[in-house]
């Protein structure tokens, strides 16, 4: 989907920004120790494999015309082959499970960093984006950053320690032919910095379609029963297919590119190796160099050309990472528009809970034309339960998502206990603020567990107490696990008057100053609506109270009624005195759009 509104740049990097992945090797620093022995262990498995071909040399050389090397026999250096094989298994082993491992650590210490990068964002970042393109983030695309900091990071090293190691042996061994073989180096090394770069910006739009088909298919998969209701399996199905065949596409360029890269290379490889041939002949023939010359200088050619030729493919598999990684390193560096002040921020929670709105016009990031509020202005005094009524679009649950600070108004101000809401704390203000919504959301777990996140630290007898209190105990105690219950995702095992009085029962564990009621009836059938009501307004006593309705039995017990009307303030008194100016809450309640 597209990240037009309110996206930071930092998440559209230019194409020359520094390459991503240097990011990635940054979080290796903690781990220093272990890259520091697993580098140990590469040298050691990569200078032995360096050896061979010198071995090589030294048998045609000599053994073949004398039958020994230096006093040796060809079983004394056949055994101690053998145990240069070993050792060579053992550091081996250990370079490759060192550096997979760090690598994965590296990995899972990204992803806990992504994860709270995205939990920390505003409420305007998320209207703005889909939950199927995040979690896309926090799977795909760092499965991606996964290879390239475990095989591919410990590949990268192997072959570039041999690479170098070899290309100076072959030098050593014959500076003629190496100069020979330099004409090639510099148009291979182009080639690859070129394809390189194309690849990660494919790579950039492959991941960026994979979040979308991830999205599509998160949509439909939550809204399982809509789909099902509407019959609309195969338009879900369709659009999903849309949106991996766009993925497929693209990743089926990038395969393309990759082969004719890897064939090229491998042509140009062994084009090097027949050209040393050729000419290492004739330098044999002429007394140059020696056949165990040639013998060795082939076999260097043909470890560095393998080097060369798996460090290109590597190449493409860091630049597929850095297109992923700057997705993610994007959203880490995001700073949130709405955060706690950095100085003087009040963290005590507070034993009042006055509430002023002045003069205040608010429009959603996503729809900056339309005011969702316009110059409203209210208070809701210590201990007074406030009813917020209107039309359906009047800006009732605007208000209720600006007193948590989800979003901050572009003109006027809102006092919480007497100070300006951007002075609080965040977690200090939302910890004094319970709401209670039409639609609870639970999550998957026990029945506890969703109690308990109002309070993490409450005892099981707290935790019944708030049950009873929400008039929940008594279904909770018919289950066989009882309050251990699994309750599946959202609750979907619980009927909606079960969902909101454990909803409530969070809400009175969590103890807040501020209760904010988001038409917590309105949902429910009329049984289930006495039973919540009665959890309700034990909840409700004497704590200060706004009440979001349209049920006219719960607005009738409020002190006082704010009307709202197209984001303005409408009306303001009790539900006697506006019933008898008979304007535009007399005409709610009369044409039912306040239920009785």
């Amino acid at each position: 989907m597209s990240e037009t509104t309110h996206t930071s740049s930092a998440e559209h990097p230019a194409d020359d920004a520094p390459v991503s992945y240097k990011r990635i090797l940054q979080l290796a620093k903690p781990h220093w120790k272990g890259l520091v022995l697993g580098t140990i262990s590469l040298a050691i498995g990569s200078g032995i494999g360096l050896l061979y071909p010198q071995a090589a040399k030294l048998t045609i050389d000599q053994a073949f015309e004398q039958g020994h090397i230096g006093g040796y026999d060809l079983k004394t250096i056949g055994v101690a082959l053998l145990a240069l094989f070993f050792i060579q298994a053992f550091f081996v082993g250990m370079r490759a499970y060192l550096f997979t491992v760090i690598g994965d650590r590296i990995v899972t210490d990204l992803r806990n960093k992504l994860y709270s990068a995205i939990i920390q964002q505003d409420m305007g970042f998320f209207d703005s984006r889909r939950t199927g393109e995040l979690t896309s983030r926090l799977s795909s695309d760092t499965q991606v950053l996964q290879s390239a900091v475990t095989v591919n990071l410990s590949m990268l090293l192997r072959y570039g320690a041999q690479a170098i190691g070899g290309l100076a042996l072959l030098f050593y061994t014959s500076y003629k032919l190496a100069l020979i073989l330099m004409i090639v180096l510099p148009i291979v090394l182009g080639v690859a910095v070129g394809y390189g770069r194309y690849v990660r910006k494919l790579s950039r739009k492959v991941q960026d379609a994979i979040a979308a088909s991830t999205s599509i298919a998160e949509e439909s998969i939550a809204g399982v029963r809509t789909v099902r209701s509407f019959a609309r399996e195969r338009e879900a199905e369709r659009r999903y297919q849309e949106a991996t065949e766009e993925s497929f596409q693209l990743a089926k360029k990038r395969s393309l590119l990759s082969g004719i890269f890897g064939g090229s290379m491998t042509f140009v490889g062994y084009s090097a190796i027949a050209v040393v041939l050729w000419f290492g002949s004739i330098m044999v023939t002429e007394g140059s160099i020696t056949s165990g010359d040639l013998a060795a200088f082939v076999l260097y050619t043909i470890m560095v050309a393998f080097s060369l030729g798996a460090l290109s493919s590597l190449y493409g598999d860091i630049m597929k990472a850095a297109g992923a990684s700057e997705r993610v390193f994007g959203l880490i560096d995001k700073i949130p528009d709405i955060a706690s002040p950095t100085v003087k921020a009040v963290t005590e929670k507070p034993s009042t809970a006055e509430v002023f709105f002045n003069n205040v016009t608010f429009c959603y990031p996503t729809r900056p034309e339309i005011n969702a509020l316009d110059d409203v202005s209210f208070a809701l005094k210590q201990g007074e339960k406030l009813a917020l009524v209107g039309p359906s679009g009047s800006g009732k649950s605007t208000v209720a998502a600006l007193l948590g600070r989800f979003y901050d108004p572009q003109q006027g101000t809102i006092t919480f206990a007497n100070e300006d809401l951007k002075h609080w704390e965040l977690n200090t203000l939302r910890e004094s603020i319970g709401v209670v919504a039409q639609e609870p959301i639970l999550f998957s777990g026990t029945l506890r567990e969703n109690v308990l996140y109002g309070k993490l630290d409450a005892s099981d007898d707290e935790v019944w107490n708030a049950l009873k209190a929400a008039n929940a105990h008594e279904f909770v105690q018919g289950f066989p696990d009882g309050i251990n219950t699994v309750i599946g995702e959202r609750g979907v095992r619980l009927s909606g008057g079960q969902k909101q009085r454990i909803a409530i029962a969070r809400a009175i564990l969590k103890d807040p100053v501020l209760l904010i009621l988001d038409e917590a009836t309105s949902a429910l059938d009329v049984e289930s609506e006495g039973v919540v009501q009665r959890a309700l307004e034990r909840l409700m006593e004497n704590r200060t109270t706004l009440i979001i309705a349209h049920r006219l039995s719960t607005i009738r017990n409020a002190d006082r009624v704010v009307v709202l009307d197209h984001g303005k303030v409408a009306e303001v008194g009790s539900h006697q005195e506006l019933m008898l100016q008979k304007n535009l809450y007399f005409r709610l309640v009369e044409n039912q759009q306040l239920l009785t």
